[in-house]
């Protein structure tokens, strides 16, 4: 077998498969399907300073290779979390991150200190795809200016791993990724849900309550992959790099475009022992390919 493990700017995965937020609850949920352990991690739902409820019903759609969602960070809140969910999963054996999000940069930094407190949380996800209500509801990720600077306030209060999640919805992703290096970030990962939407044509309306929502999917495999390409182009950070991958063969593309690890979404609602099957397929292309370790096929291409 080949050396699968990484390291991730001091965060030492098994492998580089990990799962994506919002995709795979907070872990518990598949420990029927697959053995967590054997994950490089996963990372929970997305978590916000107080209570949220989400968006109204209905507030998912399939659409051609992929789907739409607009639950809208639906949670109890971090406290919530720290009490009820961190007693569950701490003592699972593999790297377990939070996905943090919020509507003000006080707000991402009051979750994020609570959870550095947290001793088997090694590391955290800033959703910076969130609305900032200050400024009348643009994404933190859409500017470098403000992505920067929810970055910086996150990393002033939190001392372990820092990854930020990148919006593939901006004209230049790669001054983003850059912007939030020099914040602070020890590694980025992308991309996140594209914005779409679809109509029911017969009731004339659209299919989500919000009427847009975030595509994911195999469908957005081919963008999200040229985004990993040229951000790990441009920054010294690790890139992990996630959309649409459905299957070894994706997830050994992303690799080969410079993603120093991997995240499995939409495929765990379609295959919930998708990310074994990941870990199996890759080790045997290490293998067929005479290489000793993953690291060795990371941005080779």
């Amino acid at each position: 077998m080949a050396n699968l493990s990484i390291n991730l700017h001091g965060l030492k995965l098994k492998n580089p498969v990990l799962t994506a937020s919002g995709t795979f609850g907070y872990g518990v949920e598949f420990k029927d399907f697959i053995q967590l352990d054997k994950l490089g991690g996963f990372i929970v739902k997305g978590t916000t300073l107080k209570h949220r409820e989400g968006n109204p019903y209905p507030r998912m759609a399939e659409t051609p290779s992929g789907m739409l969602n607009a639950v809208g960070l639906q949670n109890k809140g971090v406290d919530y979390f720290i009490s009820h969910i961190y007693p569950e999963i701490k003592d699972i054996q593999t790297n377990i991150l939070v996905n943090v999000s919020g509507s003000t940069i006080a707000d991402y930094a009051a979750t994020a200190e609570k959870i550095n407190a947290l001793e088997n949380i090694p590391g955290i996800e800033l959703n910076i795809s969130c609305p900032n209500v200050k400024e009348g509801g643009m994404a933190f990720g859409t500017s470098c200016t403000s992505a920067a600077e929810v970055v910086k306030a996150v990393r002033n209060v939190y001392k372990k791993h820092l990854m930020v999640k990148l919006s593939p919805n901006v004209t230049n992703i790669q001054e983003i990724a850059l912007a939030v290096e020099s914040a602070g970030a020890d590694s980025v990962s992308l991309i996140n849900t594209l914005l779409g939407m679809a109509i029911d044509i017969h009731k004339r309306k659209p299919l989500l309550s919000t009427t847009t929502g975030g595509l994911s999917g195999a469908c957005v495999k081919p963008i999200a992959l040229r985004m990993v390409w040229q951000v790990a182009k441009v920054v010294k950070i690790p890139v992990i790099g996630l959309g649409g991958i459905m299957c070894a063969e994706d997830a050994i593309e992303f690799l080969l475009a410079g993603a120093s690890a991997v995240q499995i979404g939409t495929a765990n609602f379609i295959d919930p022992t998708i990310t074994m099957k990941v870990i199996d397929g890759l080790n045997s292309y290490l293998d067929n390919n005479h290489f000793n370790s993953v690291s060795e096929i990371i941005g080779i291409i």
